[in-house]
């Protein structure tokens, strides 16, 4: 955005702070204007023929547009990502309080990366892995979409689970 001496155009169409239209000129004359009255002359629509610009506060208008960034972030809502680790040979038990963990992510919302890592000669067996995650992703089915199907990668195979959006 471009400000005051910046502005190098022969001829400007000014509109005031509250939009009224002063016409096109020439960009001193705008100047002299927007300094008359103590403010700033922006460019606010620099591809229009000839290019529009403003006489405002620019720091004011700077200002309120930071409070509305800080306003929407604050409204956002951060996902976060936690991670379950299971191993190949879970017994049940262990398995079902791993599930019921992950459910209790779920149903707050936050992503659940799950992740089984082989050790030794358990690289050998890569099937009955994905068969623990499959048995998994079931489990929360109820609660749950897989985002992204069980893969090996390297020593570790990984799954992503998203709570299934309320209505």
């Amino acid at each position: 955005m471009q400000l005051n001496e910046e502005i190098r155009d022969k001829s400007v169409r000014v509109v005031t702070a509250d939009g009224e239209q002063l016409g096109i000129m020439s960009a001193k004359e705008a100047l002299k204007k927007a300094e008359e009255k103590n403010l700033d002359l922006v460019k606010i629509a620099p591809t229009a023929n000839p290019p529009v610009c403003k006489i405002m506060d620019y720091g004011k208008f700077r200002f309120e547009q930071s409070k509305k960034e800080k306003e929407s972030k604050k409204n956002q809502r951060i996902i976060e990502t936690k991670e379950i680790r299971l191993s190949l040979n879970i017994d049940t038990h262990d398995f079902d309080t791993k599930a019921n963990q992950a459910r209790k992510f779920l149903a707050s919302g936050h992503k659940v990366k799950v992740s089984i890592r082989f050790r030794g000669r358990e690289m050998a067996h890569p099937q009955i892995g994905e068969e623990t995650m499959k048995k998994f992703a079931e489990a929360l089915g109820d609660v749950s979409n897989v985002e992204k199907a069980a893969k090996l990668e390297g020593r570790q195979m990984l799954m992503f689970l998203a709570p299934i959006p309320t209505k």
